[in-house]
C-alpha cells in the first residue's frame, strides 16, 4: 500500500489525551526525518503557545508554531496556534483563518486534513490519534480520495477513542496501529 510512494508531508490530528500521545511519536522522529509533519491539537482560544516549546525539548526535529505565509520546510514540525484554523495553499504555503469554528474547533483537524489533501494529493500522510469528537474523520475521506495514505491509532490504544472511531466508521485506513508502534512507522515512510 505504501511501498515505493514518495511522500512529501505529514498531518496529524488529535484532541482530549493528545499530549500524551504525541510525547510517544514526535520524539521517535529520526533527526533528519525529510517530511514536514503539521498537527492540529484541540487547544482553548487563550492558550498560550506552550505545545511547540514542551515538544521543541523533546524532539530532535525542530518544532514551530505555524505562521501565516509560512512556506512548509521538510522535516520541521508545525503546530496549528490557538484559536486558528491551519492551513495548506497549493504552493505549499501555511495559512492562518479565524474563519468559523468547525467540529466546535478552531483550529480544526478537518480543515487542516482536507486543505493538505488538496495540496499534496497522493503525497500526504494524514494520521488520526486521540480525541473526543469526529474532528478529522471529513478530512481522512479527503485524503483517501486524493490518494493518500491513512494511519489511525486504535482506539483501545487512545484516551479517548471517539476520533478514531469516527474515521473507521466513515472510511478505509491503510495502518490501525497501537499508539506505540505509530511513530516508528513514520520513521520508516522515509527510509529508502
Amino acid at each position: 500500500m505504501d511501498e515505493g510512494r514518495n511522500y512529501q508531508a505529514i498531518v496529524i490530528g488529535v484532541s482530549a489525551g493528545g499530549m500524551a500521545a504525541l510525547e510517544r511519536i514526535l520524539p521517535k522522529l529520526s533527526r533528519g526525518f525529510p517530511l514536514p509533519v503539521l498537527i492540529v491539537q484541540h487547544i482553548g482560544a487563550v492558550a498560550d503557545s506552550y505545545l511547540p516549546i514542551h515538544f521543541s525539548m523533546r524532539c530532535e526535529l525542530p518544532v514551530y508554531e505555524a505562521e501565516d505565509k509560512q512556506p512548509i520546510e521538510a522535516g520541521v514540525i508545525y503546530f496549528a496556534p490557538p484559536n486558528y484554523h491551519l492551513m495548506v495553499e497549493r504552493q505549499h504555503t501555511l495559512a492562518l483563518s479565524t474563519e468559523d469554528r468547525v467540529n466546535f474547533s478552531r483550529p480544526a483537524v478537518d480543515v487542516l486534513f482536507e486543505t493538505a489533501a488538496d495540496a499534496f494529493g497522493p503525497g500526504l500522510v494524514g494520521v488520526v490519534l486521540t480525541g473526543s469528537n469526529g474532528d478529522g474523520a471529513v478530512g481522512m475521506v479527503r485524503i483517501r480520495q486524493r490518494g493518500g495514505l491513512l494511519v489511525v491509532q486504535t482506539p483501545e490504544s487512545a484516551e479517548a477513542p471517539q476520533m478514531p472511531e469516527a474515521v473507521l466508521e466513515h472510511t478505509e485506513v491503510d495502518r490501525l496501529l497501537p499508539l506505540d508502534e505509530i511513530g516508528n512507522f513514520l520513521n520508516s515512510l522515509s527510509e529508502k
